[in-house]
């Protein structure tokens, strides 16, 4: 009898435990696959639902679907159109369909009425020169009607990584008319794969490359320069609304063109130590042209690689994110969250992931009558998280409103957030709750950039509203044009003490607003981590859970509270682990945060192959904090810097560290755990 009760109490412990765990994203987001006739690849490049609810397909394989009933556990999929050129763009207008092909906007129209395409005009063509990166996105349909369409950049020959734009407007944005007249719009684009309409204006999205530190929500103005020079060369034109020109801007920032003693290019690579351009001081640099910098910057290798369309979330849909904007992300499979103000007349705002785990690269995104969103995704030569290579699935919400971050704020002396659910006052109070750190990224030819500058920020004091709904963060030493990383957590709620499902914004700080600043006496200065450290013995750890601080300790060896703020890891603390996990056991967890792009078990890819992290014999914790705080100079031979990864949670990095230390060497035997690539 003592053993049975003993078993009950365990279980109920258990179920206990659980039923306090907070809840995470896909409690509130299911993704659902919209099922396709056997043998169809979709490869998505475009959607858009129709005026009846069916939904528009266009493939990078050139054929265009129309889905009809597509919520429904048995769509049908009709062909209506197929022999076109590599479709990276569909929108219905006025009984029509239109697609950006590589070289040409099209109209396509069923004339007789058979569900069928029977007529295809040409709106629009634009000059190509035959490079495969010349990929063309859109079209967006502007307030007045007219057409948004993109250009992707090339690369040079010899300098195989450097963007070029070899036929007139390659890294440009052009406006297009139904009657084919086109009006170059603005340049500074890379890969310009996410546009988007908000309030009226355009804004689009690039990826990490060659003048691109990382990828972001732009503001898209008539006349704007955003920031890559290769679309420079064509400002010369008539009807260019752009004046900057490639030998101006070179003279302000060095290309680093370089050749060695044979005449050779040399790559540039990234110098470390060195006084960067950064790309906000070419507003003061060249006050009369329009230098549009992020709204809002999406941090690399944490909310995206390779961005992608922009959507706003309509209201009603999505509950307390109504109004903000959606935005995919090809290489990362996964969808953030973005919401911006307007400060002194310029866009800026902040960014929270929603929601990851696609199986594919997500790409293209529309709404469905019923509310849920409908995911087009491909992988194909570009790589993803999610490992196939095409898909098409939906986004729906069950109702329940998640414990988030609704929003951020600027304010004239630091923050404002506004929660979907009100918070634990007592936690919300604490500023061991809270870290804010800024940073920026580097302006120069090399591929992408490291984080630089990075500050953390002090917190003097904080404000909770009567209604648990709103903290205002005071925050000392704000940055204009800085990522601001709020990280939340130590923030519980008011149900359940639950966590953020997603604890960590990034703000882009374009302007800082003028306004009332909060009174020190306003303000809470409660810090549970800075009291001094008790003359007794360090607490005991609950029991299951050696190693690791019950909540409210303090740590014995520094006397710091362990709630609200990241732990510190001390090598020989790593959890302890009857068995290491298998491949099969991580594989979700290195998709889900990316890993996957960057890392194989036993090949070199981006970084060093799994198999040789384990070689460098670092213990679990050890492993976590360069998950958290990489340090690039331990592997000079990768181009390529890691980004930070603070938003991946210490429970799944040190599940990751087991299995990467699991394939380390064993004298008179092989690694295990993994399989071959």
């Amino acid at each position: 009898m003592k053993k049975i009760l003993t078993t009950l109490f365990a279980v109920a412990t258990m179920l206990s435990a659980r039923a306090q765990e907070s809840p995470k994203e896909e409690d509130f987001f299911k993704i659902l696959k919209v099922t396709a006739p056997e043998g169809t690849l979709l490869e998505v490049g475009g959607l858009t639902v129709l005026p009846n609810g069916d939904l528009g397909v266009a493939t990078r394989r050139g054929d265009v679907w129309i889905v009809e009933n597509p919520t429904s556990r048995k769509p049908y999929f009709r062909k209506f159109a197929s022999g076109l050129h590599e479709i990276l763009g569909l929108t219905y207008k006025d009984g029509a369909l239109y697609c950006a092909q590589r070289g040409e906007l099209t109209k396509l129209v069923d004339t007789d009425k058979n569900g069928k395409a029977d007529l295809f005009e040409t709106v629009y063509a634009w000059p190509l020169s035959g490079h495969y990166h010349e990929y063309s996105f859109g079209p967006k349909i502007a307030p007045d009607g007219q057409f948004f369409v993109t250009g992707n950049v090339a690369f040079g020959d010899e300098e195989w990584w450097r963007g070029e734009s070899r036929v007139p407007w390659r890294g440009w944005t052009m406006k297009i008319s139904e009657t084919g007249q086109m009006q170059p719009w603005a340049t500074g684009m890379r890969s310009p794969a996410g546009l988007g309409i908000y309030e009226g204006e355009l804004f689009y999205a690039d990826n990490q490359g060659d003048w691109m530190g990382s990828g972001g929500v732009v503001h898209v103005r008539k006349g704007s320069f955003v920031g890559h020079p290769a679309g420079l060369r064509w400002t010369g034109a008539p009807n260019s609304p752009v004046k900057l020109t490639t030998e101006q801007l070179y003279a302000k920032v060095d290309p680093r063109q370089r050749r060695d003693e044979n005449g050779r290019a040399i790559k540039p690579e990234n110098v470390v130590n060195e006084t960067p351009n950064v790309l906000y001081a070419l507003k003061e640099q060249f006050p009369n042209v329009d230098i549009q910098t992020p709204a809002v910057w999406l941090p690399h290798g944490i909310l995206g690689i390779s961005n992608s369309e922009i959507l706003e979330i309509p209201q009603g849909t999505f509950g307390p994110f109504a109004g903000q904007l959606l935005v995919g992300d090809q290489g990362m499979s996964k969808i953030s969250r973005v919401f911006m103000e307007k400060v002194n007349g310029e866009y800026q705002g902040g960014a929270i992931e929603l929601r990851s785990g696609f199986r594919s690269g997500v790409l293209r995104m529309a709404w469905g009558k019923d509310g849920s969103l409908f995911v087009g995704e491909t992988n194909r030569g570009w790589g993803s998280a999610g490992d196939a290579n095409e898909g098409l699935q939906r986004l729906v919400w069950n109702g329940s409103v998640p414990f988030e971050m609704r929003t951020v704020k600027a304010m004239p002396d630091g923050f404002e957030v506004e929660f979907t659910k009100p918070v634990d006052r007592k936690s919300a109070e604490d500023l061991a709750s809270y870290r804010v750190e800024s940073f920026i990224y580097k302006y120069h030819p090399v591929y992408g950039s490291p984080t630089i500058n990075k500050e953390a920020m002090t917190l003097k004091g904080v404000k909770v509203s009567p209604d648990g709904l709103k903290a205002r963060l005071v925050v000392d030493g704000l940055k204009k044009y800085y990522i601001h990383q709020l990280t939340l957590d130590g923030v519980r709620g008011q149900e359940g003490s639950y966590s953020l499902i997603h604890p960590i914004a990034y703000y882009t700080l374009n302007n800082i607003p003028d306004g009332q600043k909060l009174a020190v006496s306003e303000l809470s200065t409660t810090n549970t981590a800075a009291a001094p450290a008790p003359a007794a013995a360090a607490p005991t750890a609950p029991a299951g859970k050696k190693g690791v601080p019950a909540k409210g300790a303090k740590s014995a060896a520094t006397g710091e509270s362990t709630r609200g703020a990241k732990p510190k890891l001390v090598e020989g603390q790593a959890v302890t682990m009857a068995k290491a996990p298998t491949y099969d056991e991580v594989k979700g967890l290195l998709a889900r945060h990316t890993c996957l792009a960057c890392h194989q078990t036993n090949k070199r890819q981006v970084g060093p192959a799994y198999a040789d992290v384990a070689k460098r014999k670092y213990t679990n914790d050890q492993i976590v904090e360069l998950i958290y705080n990489p340090k690039p100079q331990n592997w000079p031979d990768y181009a390529t810097e890691m980004p930070p990864m603070p938003q991946v949670p210490k429970a799944d990095a040190l599940k990751i560290a087991a299995w990467i230390n699991s394939l380390a060497p064993v004298a008179g035997s092989n690694s295990k755990g993994a399989p071959k690539p």
